[in-house]
């Protein structure tokens, strides 16, 4: 077991690891050793996988969520780890925190993630505690190259402004402005320019109704 067969598992489920840490023992986990892999989705192919599996069309809540579970903890059985998922509480895991951790995302002008190959996209469906001391690259911020920051200005409903206006930005969804937001995804998200094109309209619909 390592890293290359768990990559080799991931991409079973149109998955990869996009991030992470070694563990000490100073960090609030349930182990001292070993390695914290964040797991994202693969895109765009991720999408047309996900809706061959049952949770997609079996009718019940939160189908992405319950799928990431049952893949999580299977690939946890089947590699001696543990999985750790962002949903599911309160209490919620410091995702955000592990992210800024693994020196591949960073706070964005907009204050949402952003990675420097999944752009503003960026998800993370679990977190993988693996018992070995994984190879985990650093990346470089790419706001740092960004000409203009495009995602501070792109919000059709100026929800970016002096911080994230949630009630602002649902406003909007729930507008005919909003429908293309609606349809292709969060205005701002994709004005990065890292990682356009990879999200599909249709996961980008699903994740828009969902926030709503």
């Amino acid at each position: 077991m390592g890293d290359t067969a768990l990559a080799r598992a991931l991409r079973l489920h149109c998955m990869q690891v996009t991030g992470g840490f070694h563990i000490t023992p100073a960090d609030d986990l349930p182990c001292d050793t070993g390695s914290l892999l964040l797991i994202s989705p693969s895109e765009p192919e991720f999408w047309p996988h996900f809706t061959t599996a049952p949770e997609y069309s079996d009718g019940m809540p939160n189908p992405l969520d319950r799928w990431s579970r049952r893949i999580g903890d299977q690939l946890a059985q089947d590699f001696e780890a543990r999985a750790l998922y962002p949903f599911g509480g309160p209490p919620f895991q410091p995702f955000y925190t592990w992210a800024l951790r693994s020196g591949r995302a960073w706070a964005s002008p907009i204050g949402f993630l952003v990675h420097d190959t999944g752009g503003l996209f960026i998800s993370y469906r679990m977190a993988l505690l693996v018992p070995w001391r994984a190879s985990v690259a650093t990346g470089q911020p790419p706001c740092d190259t960004c000409e203009g920051n495009p995602c501070a200005t792109a919000c059709p409903a100026g929800a970016f402004i002096g911080g994230y206006d949630v009630p602002a930005c649902k406003g909007h969804l729930h507008s005919d402005e909003g429908q293309d937001c609606m349809a292709q995804g969060c205005a701002a998200r994709r004005a990065c320019p890292v990682g356009q094109g990879t999200r599909l309209p249709a996961q980008a619909q699903f994740h828009m109704k969902d926030f709503l």
